[in-house]
């Protein structure tokens, strides 16, 4: 355990309280981060402030740091937990409070495929960046990924593999988007330890991410894109 124990975390002020908390994420110590969320919101913070400036902000750094080789796949999912459990207390007030959100995505392993440590780290770390993210598991067919789109409104559409057999499915999907008509409407990423860039503009898809952190800079990146040309037209 750090020396984060020995705090007492309502003894700090706001500021001295999120740095903290930047520190507790980062070793992915959940109950601390639980209790600095409800001190904060004791405050009279709004939750969407609580998400944005501790958590995201906090995430944002375990990103930065996963993508330069510092930390690596057990942290960056110990930190995201510790996340997921302070957004478990910010869920229902986001909601009540209509708070924005930065997008939605839909995302699973492809069919044939039942890897999901990648598919799980991407998700969280999408969450952990403002994100609303549908996981819909592993070994997933195109009529689920197309019908979880449609019903959830959403925004992104994510697939994982990480067999050299199942890549080619992400294409099955990507033209079954085409064929009925919804291709422009959503952002295709995928991702995996055998793709690659080529692959991923072979299949059609919008990108391709070699990791989570890519994934969610990507992701901010092309809805950003789409909010605007949605406001230009």
């Amino acid at each position: 355990m750090t020396e984060g124990d020995d705090i007492d975390l309502r003894a700090l002020d706001d500021e001295e309280l999120v740095q903290q908390m930047f520190d507790d994420l980062y070793d992915g110590l959940k109950p601390e981060i639980e209790e600095g969320v409800e001190i904060l919101l004791e405050r009279g913070w709004a939750p969407y402030d609580v998400l944005t400036k501790a958590l995201v902000a906090g995430m944002r750094i375990v990103g930065d740091d996963f993508r330069d080789g510092i930390l690596f796949v057990p942290e960056v999912l110990q930190a995201a937990k510790a996340m997921k459990a302070g957004m478990g207390i910010l869920k229902p007030l986001l909601a009540d409070t209509g708070a924005p959100k930065v997008g939605k995505m839909v995302i699973g392993t492809v069919k044939g495929d039942i890897h999901d440590i990648g598919k799980n780290l991407v998700a969280m770390m999408m969450e952990g960046a403002g994100f609303e993210v549908v996981d819909l598991g592993i070994n997933t067919e195109a009529d689920e990924y197309i019908k979880a789109l449609q019903d959830e409104e959403a925004d992104i559409l994510g697939m994982s593999a990480l067999l050299t057999t199942t890549m080619p499915y992400m294409k099955i999907v990507i033209d079954t988007l085409a064929e009925r008509g919804l291709r422009d409407d959503y952002i295709v990423l995928v991702g995996g330890a055998p793709l690659n860039e080529e692959f991923g503009k072979a299949v059609g898809a919008d990108a391709y991410c070699r990791d989570a952190a890519v994934a969610v800079e990507t992701a901010k990146e092309l809805i950003t894109r789409k909010h605007n040309q949605r406001a230009a037209s």
